[in-house]
This record gives C-alpha cells, sequence and structure tokens, in this order.
C-alpha cells in the first residue's frame, strides 16, 4: 500500500425517507431517492480509502448510500477501465479512473445517545475503512465522571466551575492498520455555533427561541454557552489525542469542528504552537529579572510541545501550493473551513515525521451555496457542507516514500 486517502464528509441529516429527524422536518421519497443519489455520486468521486461521516442518523441509511455508490462505481469501471485484452490497460490514467469500492470494507457506527422520538432526533458520526479495524472501535460520548472545569473569580477568590458530563455528539476513536503501522484516527462533529438556551421548569419553550420578543441579550449569553460546550468537547478529545501520542501511536483526526482553524476549540484539539524560542522567557518561578529558562531547558520545551502537536493537513497544503482559500461552509456571506483534517507529526516530514507526507488535499465544494442565497434550499437534499481529502504517501521501512 504506497498511498492512502483520508476524507471528511458532513452528509448533513441523512435518515430514512417519511422520517421526522427534526420538527416538522422529513425528507418525502423523492427527496430521499434524489439526496441518497447526491452522496453516493460524491463518494464515487472522492473514492477514499477511509471517510469520516457526520450527521448520520441510521447506520442503515449509510449503507444503503454506500451500497448505491459501489453500484454507480463497478458500472463506470465497466464502461471506462479497459480489460485485460488491451495492451494499453496499465496506463496510469487508468488507475485514476478505476472505482476501487467498499464491499470488503468495514463500517463502525456511532449513535448519539442523545437521540430521541420523531421530531427530537439527534444524529451520531461513522467511519469507513478499507483497511478495517485492528480492534472494535471505541464510541466517547458520556464521560465515565462529570469534569468540573473550575474557574478563579478575577478578584482571586472561586469563581465557580462549568459542568460536563455528556458531549452532544459521540467521538468516534478506531485503530486502522495502514502499511506496517497502525494508526489511530478519530472522527468528531463538536457543538455548533446555534445559541444552547435554557428552558425554564414547566415552560414550553425557552424564552430566548421566541424571536417574536427578540432578547438580543439572552441570544449572546446561548451562544456563550454553546462555545464553552465546544471548547470542552474539544479538549475531551485533546485528552484522547494526548494519550495515543504519549503512547507512540500516530494520530489523525477528522470532522466538522464546527469552527475555523484559529479557533480556540481548534487550537485546544491541534495543541500548543512553540515559541521560537523561551530562554528568553521569564522562568513560571522567577526571583530576578534575568531568571529565564536555559538554552537546555529550551530544547527541552520545545520537543515536548512539539511531540504532542497536531498539523491541519488545510494548512500544510495552502502552505505548500501558495493557495489563499479553502472552504467548506459558506453562510450569510461568510465562507469558512469547519471541516477538518489533523494529522499528527508522523506525517509531516518537516516536523520530524517519518511514517509519511501529505502530497495532496482535495476540496469538494462546488455544490455549496450561501445561506442567504434564493438557491440555499438546495442544501437540504445535497449537503451544507464540502468534503475534503487528504492524499497520503506512505514511507517504507527505511523512511524513504515509495
Amino acid at each position: 500500500m504506497d498511498r492512502v486517502t483520508i476524507a471528511s464528509f458532513n452528509v448533513k441529516n441523512l435518515i430514512g425517507a417519511e422520517k421526522e429527524y427534526y420538527k416538522f422536518q422529513i425528507y418525502t421519497e423523492e427527496e430521499h431517492a434524489w439526496k441518497e443519489a447526491w452522496l453516493a455520486d460524491q463518494i464515487v468521486t472522492m473514492d477514499a480509502d477511509i471517510v469520516g461521516f457526520q450527521e448520520i442518523f441510521e447506520e442503515k441509511a449509510l449503507r444503503d448510500v454506500i451500497e448505491e455508490a459501489d453500484e454507480i462505481g463497478e458500472e463506470s469501471n465497466e464502461d471506462v477501465i479497459p480489460d485485460r485484452s488491451k495492451r494499453y490497460r496499465k496506463k496510469a490514467i487508468f488507475r485514476k479512473l478505476k472505482y476501487t469500492g467498499y464491499r470488503d470494507a468495514a463500517l463502525a457506527f456511532a449513535p448519539n445517545v442523545n437521540d430521541g422520538e420523531p421530531g427530537q432526533r439527534r444524529p451520531g458520526v461513522a467511519l469507513l475503512s478499507r483497511f478495517g479495524f485492528v480492534e472494535t472501535p471505541e464510541i466517547i460520548q458520556d464521560l465515565p465522571e462529570p469534569l468540573d472545569i473550575p474557574f478563579q473569580d478575577m478578584g482571586g477568590g472561586d469563581g465557580g466551575f462549568y459542568r460536563f458530563s455528556r458531549l452532544s455528539r459521540p467521538i468516534l476513536k478506531a485503530r486502522v492498520p495502514m502499511g506496517k503501522e497502525v494508526v489511530t484516527v478519530f472522527n468528531c462533529h463538536l457543538k455548533s455555533k446555534l445559541g444552547e438556551f435554557v428552558r425554564p421548569e414547566g415552560a414550553e419553550f425557552a424564552p430566548e427561541s421566541d424571536l417574536a420578543e427578540y432578547d438580543a441579550v439572552g441570544r449572546a449569553l446561548g451562544s456563550a454557552r454553546a462555545a464553552m460546550r465546544r471548547m470542552a468537547e474539544a479538549w475531551v478529545l485533546r485528552r484522547e489525542i494526548v494519550a495515543e501520542l504519549e503512547a507512540g501511536r500516530p494520530v489523525i483526526v477528522m470532522g466538522d469542528f464546527n469552527d475555523s482553524e484559529h479557533a480556540v476549540s481548534s487550537e485546544i484539539i491541534a495543541g500548543e504552537k512553540p515559541f521560537k524560542n523561551y530562554s528568553w522567557m521569564l522562568r513560571h518561578n522567577a526571583k530576578a529579572s534575568n531568571d529565564r529558562y536555559s538554552k537546555e531547558e529550551n530544547e527541552q520545551i520545545q520537543a515536548e510541545i512539539s511531540a504532542v502537536r497536531l498539523h491541519s493537513a488545510e494548512k500544510l497544503f495552502v502552505k505548500k501550493s501558495l493557495r489563499d482559500m479553502v472552504y467548506t461552509s459558506a453562510f450569510g456571506g461568510v465562507f469558512e473551513s469547519v471541516d477538518q483534517i489533523y494529522l499528527s507529526r508522523h506525517f509531516v516530514p518537516e516536523a520530524g515525521g517519518k511514517l509519511g507526507a501529505m502530497e495532496y488535499f482535495s476540496v469538494f465544494n462546488d455544490h455549496l451555496t450561501d445561506g442567504s442565497h434564493e438557491d440555499a434550499p438546495y442544501n437540504k437534499l445535497a449537503s451544507d457542507h464540502g468534503q475534503i481529502m487528504v492524499h497520503l504517501a506512505l514511507n517504507d521501512s527505511e523512511g524513504e516514500t515509495r
């Protein structure tokens, strides 16, 4: 196995026909058939070895899409791939055109523990792998113990804490064989930017949700709650990432972060970026103005931070290609990347990685329409997210790219 492709795909509310997922929202038979066909076409176009899916309500609905993708791809192979009688069948172009398929692939589905009755459904995530899984994938959503995040009041006293016991959506953690290595792959879908409002006991709805009685301050607090939850979820994911890295395992993280690369939640997941030089910084316990970290301590700090840091595939691509704009989401005139794939240093040669290197980064976003555009309802049947795919070249045992 010389090359591996990894993709992230937010499908936007995949469920069977005539099933109410959110309040009064369903797909007719015709709408569902259209959506299934569109998703299948996208899967055929990407033809990725590993795909992380978000917004999956039902495993069967996803399996149906994958099955349709295989039917489309195999039919295409019949038309465009030369048979053994053709002397030109080994041309490189036909390797690119051939659809590999998922007949023997493994699929892991993580349902959402917050899933409810029709109209109150909550989506999960899934991971499709042509290489299978080394062991049963793990679902992370309910925490074994509530996480209390303490705060210190700016006046120095107790600032209370934020308690967190369950993620809004599951994180799927799987160990996937890639060549001679086993890579830990995380697929996530962090809390959205939609405001989180508290419904008073006995009330039919939260007051802030009544737009006819617009509460600007209350809705701003709802956005603050959503941001705090998203960052707490990012920290839970970060804790899992660091545990894998410290165990010496390569890591790939993908999914819908619901934030751009430079947002705090994304930076939590990726880890700190080391400063150029810590020897000019005052020590944490400085007793004098010249009490700074030594050159030896600077090297130690640099190494320890870099060892557990992740690298944005998008940023590596932009840096390599000089392209200045990649986006996977468009709404209200704002084009940004909220879907991400992060790689551990094992896949970044300039960070000392020897497992492989990213050759290319694909973005499938031609279908996106701005949420303020008159064609935006089309996003219901397609997706309101672009798909992203990383192309990795693996190294052989001697560290050479094959």
